[in-house]
């Protein structure tokens, strides 16, 4: 499933807190992004088409719940990231942030750990 960037702030407004109405969501994100209720609820209803999101009806209102796990989200966005950039290989990301010194020595020491922690597996 895809999700654009517009709706992943849509959908980072569900995980923190749900269920949320249209309106419980355009206060949410709206003002920081410049966007009107109409543009959050044409959001919410593309976010419905996808199945991301399921909607309950609650009187006059809908209320909002994600469907889609945030964990699945950010392994489809991650994976994606990795692969149209550099070529699937996450030493090439590494190696990019490296060389361009965006990685801080606790970075450098978490990524150490996690390959101490990897070849201790094998």
């Amino acid at each position: 499933m895809r999700v654009s960037s517009a709706e992943g702030i849509v959908m980072e407004a569900l995980w923190r807190r749900q269920p949320l109405s249209a309106e419980d969501v355009a206060a949410e994100v709206a003002s920081e992004q410049g966007w009107t209720e109409a543009t959050v609820k044409t959001l919410l209803n593309r976010l419905l088409s996808k199945g991301a999101i399921a909607a309950d009806k609650d009187g006059r209102r809908y209320l909002y719940r994600p469907v889609l796990k945030r964990a699945d989200y950010v392994l489809e966005e991650s994976e994606g990231l990795i692969d149209r950039l550099f070529g699937g290989r996450v030493s090439s990301l590494v190696t990019h942030f490296s060389e361009r010194e965006k990685l801080s020595a606790e970075d450098v020491a978490e990524l150490k750990r996690l390959i101490a922690e990897l070849d201790n597996e094998r």
